[in-house]
């Protein structure tokens, strides 16, 4: 058998310290450390300046870091040499942060279609679709990227907040359903489906689900809000308040969000002067 010539070898060990830089960058970008991934990736184009993966993880270090313009150099480069849809993803993003919309649509599309499938891909497409007012293709991609990976708490959550757009209450329900089945304690899931039933009328179910928010994350602000905006609706004012009072306690900075809340809403208390609600609200300011 043939022994690996010293070149051979030479160049494994150099693709092999790539791969370990690019294994740190991505940790990095994970950890939510930018500036660490993008050293990294430079270090590994000092070795190999056309490595795709090392242009990609520079592209998406530079994006994590605003820097969208001096992202698209690396990432067009890295998709020129690589067929993916992390890439394509990535790039389409960059392309949208530029206003190079028409440009992003085509490098979505063309992520889509690539295998294995990106469930970000699927996002993206979807929610620029869905900001261009083509509804019916962005509830398509939507759907797509969920038979591609069903149990995509992230795409359920997307297509759920696209239902609640177009105020379709019955499919957002369903949407949100489905996020709950995967993720049962996912707070972003549990207020979609309060706010679904909410639209549809059911509002005790609403309440529930408003509730169980809070127990997990009690600081949650919009769940705050709509809890008291449907103890309000069920004529149960003193709880309403209660809830209410609490949050401005813990978060002062949204009293004025507390406090339209309790003077816009239509039942209960009706209130002449807007300084009677506000000390009824806040009774020691």
């Amino acid at each position: 058998m043939k022994k690996p010539s010293k070149l051979s070898r030479s160049g494994d060990r150099a693709a092999g310290a790539i791969d370990d830089i690019l294994r740190l960058g991505a940790k990095a970008i994970e950890e939510h450390r930018a500036p660490d991934a993008e050293r990294l990736a430079r270090d590994a184009l000092a070795r190999d300046s056309r490595h795709p993966g090392a242009l990609h993880l520079l592209g998406v270090a530079l994006l994590a870091q605003s820097r969208a313009r001096e992202a698209v150099v690396p990432l067009e480069q890295a998709a020129r040499q690589r067929t993916s849809a992390h890439i394509e993803t990535h790039l389409g993003k960059a392309l949208l942060e530029l206003g190079r919309s028409s440009e992003a649509l085509t490098r979505l599309q063309r992520a889509i279609e690539c295998q294995p499938p990106f469930v970000a891909a699927f996002q993206e497409l979807g929610i620029l679709l869905c900001s261009m007012r083509r509804y019916d293709e962005a509830e398509a991609v939507l759907k797509r990227g969920l038979q591609a990976a069903p149990t995509s708490v992230e795409l359920s959550l997307d297509l759920g907040r696209f239902f609640l757009v177009r105020a379709d209450a019955r499919n957002a329900k369903v949407a949100f359903a489905r996020a709950l089945v995967n993720a049962p304690r996912n707070p972003r899931a549990l207020h979609g489906s309060g706010v679904a039933l909410l639209y549809a009328g059911e509002i005790e179910r609403a309440v529930e689900r408003f509730r169980q928010v809070l127990a997990i994350e009690p600081g949650h602000l919009p769940a705050q809000l709509d809890l008291a905006h449907c103890l309000l609706q069920l004529g149960q004012s003193d709880d309403a308040v209660a809830s209410l009072r609490a949050m401005v306690r813990s978060a002062p900075q949204h009293y004025g969000k507390a406090l339209k809340a309790l003077v816009s809403d239509g039942h209960g208390r009706f209130w002449i002067r807007r300084s009677a609600a506000a000390q009824f609200l806040n009774p020691g300011a």
